[in-house]
């Protein structure tokens, strides 16, 4: 998100009971559940799953993302046409109560076409790697990281200016696959998000103060995205006594 000056545009269980033939009362001869492809609760997996399933996903995720990116280029469109006032008018005012609706529509705008590019990229890697497996939970993150991002803006930026920009959801898918199989439980998805890190470390310098860069509302993406992490994490059934 870019900030500009409001005037301009820029355990396992008991053992199974013995039967009559010496054998055991049920299937394993100890308590517990395993899930399928034979990894029980609680256990690591590699969080390949059903690989049907998860192109599936995977193909959802990229459809997602190609329409998220044309729903900002075509505003940004109209907003170049109009010198920008769209960002102007519905960017994140700070402390403006009558601007704390526009938390959910600032990311959708930006100040040039510089700040849209810069965007786009980051946004559709982060955001396909956020949203595979499974699009209706990346629904559920992308409104958790608007929020705490846009809240974030609106709370600590300085008042009398205006942010907008994706970068603040950018951070908080960011945040979301660096903990995502951490939470769930999936080594690949922890490999996923180290490779990222690595890939991506430069970007940690927007979320140190700056002038003209909105870095509370980075800050804020990071922490939603966590959140995201936890809050929809694979919530798997318990051991069985």
């Amino acid at each position: 998100m870019t900030s500009s000056p409001e005037p301009s545009a820029a355990g396992t269980g008991p053992a199974g009971r013995t039967g009559p033939a010496g054998g055991t009362g049920r299937a394993g001869g100890t308590g517990g559940v395993t899930r399928p492809g034979g990894t029980r609760p609680g256990m690591w997996d590699l969080g390949a799953g059903d690989a049907e399933m998860v192109l599936a996903e995977a193909r959802k995720a990229l459809f997602v993302m190609v329409a998220f990116l044309a729903a900002i280029w075509i505003v940004q469109i109209a907003n170049w046409a109009d010198h920008y006032q769209l960002s102007i008018e519905y960017g994140i005012r700070p402390h403006d109560l009558a601007s704390l609706p526009d938390i959910l529509s600032a990311p959708f705008l930006h100040f040039s076409w510089a700040h849209i590019e810069g965007n786009s990229g980051p946004l559709f890697i982060f955001g396909f790697l956020a949203a595979y497996r499974g699009v209706a939970k990346f629904a559920g993150v992308t409104v958790l990281v608007i929020l705490a991002s846009g809240l974030a803006a609106w709370l600590t930026e300085s008042s009398g200016s205006v942010g907008a920009g994706a970068s603040g959801v950018v951070f908080g898918y960011f945040g979301y696959i660096m903990v995502r199989g951490l939470f769930d439980r999936h080594a690949i998805d922890i490999l996923l998000g180290a490779v990222m890190a690595l890939c991506f470390a430069y970007q940690f310098s927007v979320l140190l103060p700056q002038a003209g860069i909105g870095w509370q509302a980075h800050i804020g993406g990071v922490a939603g995205g966590i959140a995201a992490g936890w809050f929809f994490r694979d919530r798997r059934p318990g051991r069985r006594p």
